[in-house]
């Protein structure tokens, strides 16, 4: 396989162009807006050249990257001669259903058909295809370019060899992808991160710390570790011999903490106002995309780093 199909040229999209072209890929794009995706190689020069001012290396020379990023007139020429299709069209569940009926009839039946989506699972827009079977979400971490962890999630129809062709094809173009099981509410990261974002609602609003305390406390704290290790190596790490005196020592205290937790509760207006009266201070509304911008320059140092370490 040299050459894919990115339907849905938006951020997602785009960036995902950018990761298949580095990784040696013809991308063919296509999106209802011509005009966004005649812009994706214009997004891969630009976001190239912002790795190479940070004295990052490239495998090849921007330009030969971004040519291999064609915009297609037509789903049916993105889809010539592929055998994965990458769907990251917008978030509404009507759009994906229409958008994979047609795919039903115009993707060869060896094509895998993979979505971007970030909440929906695959079995609620691939039910009534023929062909659901070659059906899957591979949700990336926005963005894809720079954060290469990758969720793998099949429907109760997908067929098996479907998941390892697309966790093959993930780790092929540099990303790290995990298996899901089966389907689930939220999937993996947005269930890890709900959790966190709960407590860490309910610590200001109960006026335990602000929102800046809150974010030094996982920035300057649990972020250093979690950064390079998940939360199970973690707590191995912490007790002499391994996770299970860790458990045996702490377990209690967490079930404990854990009864506390299972309050979930909504976030308020006025618990929202307050937090961003807080992030207004230290980012002003105008300063965002420049911070943005921040975030990702560090992101791609921080990836950049840790590969290069045994």
């Amino acid at each position: 396989m040299t050459r894919v199909a990115l339907i849905g040229a938006g951020v997602v999209g785009s960036a995902w162009s950018l990761v298949f072209a580095r990784a040696g890929f013809e991308v063919a794009i296509h999106d209802a807006d011509p005009a966004a995706a005649a812009r994706a190689p214009d997004f891969v020069r630009t976001a190239l050249a912002a790795l190479e001012a940070q004295g990052l290396a490239l495998p090849e020379p921007a330009e030969s990257i971004a040519a291999r990023v064609r915009p297609a007139a037509s789903i049916e020429e993105a889809l010539a001669g592929v055998d994965y299709v990458q769907e990251s069209v917008p978030e509404r569940l009507a759009v994906k259903i229409d958008l994979y009926a047609m795919l039903d009839t115009l993707a060869g039946p060896q094509v895998v058909l993979a979505s971007s989506t970030s909440g929906l699972p695959a079995s609620a827009f691939t039910e009534g295809m023929a062909t659901r079977r070659r059906c899957l979400v591979v949700h990336p971490i926005n963005p894809p370019h720079l954060i290469p962890l990758v969720e793998i999630v099949p429907a109760p129809w997908t067929d098996p060899d479907i998941v390892e062709r697309a966790t093959a094809l993930m780790r092929r173009i540099g990303q790290s992808p995990i298996q899901l099981r089966r389907e689930i509410n939220g999937f993996v990261v947005n269930r890890l991160q709900g959790a966190l974002l709960g407590e860490a609602f309910r610590l200001v609003e109960d006026g335990i710390v602000d929102a800046d305390e809150v974010d030094r406390a996982i920035a300057d704290g649990l972020g250093l570790r979690w950064c390079f290790m998940g939360p199970f190596q973690t707590i191995d790490l912490n007790a002499r011999t391994g996770i299970a005196e860790y458990c045996r020592n702490l377990g209690p205290m967490y079930h404990g903490l854990a009864k506390e937790q299972a309050d979930p509760r909504p976030w308020p207006d006025t618990l929202v106002a307050a937090i961003e009266g807080t992030l207004r201070k230290r980012t002003p509304t105008e300063d965002i995309p420049a911070r943005q911008g921040w975030r990702d320059n560090f992101l791609a140092r921080l990836v950049d780093f840790k590969r290069r370490q045994p």
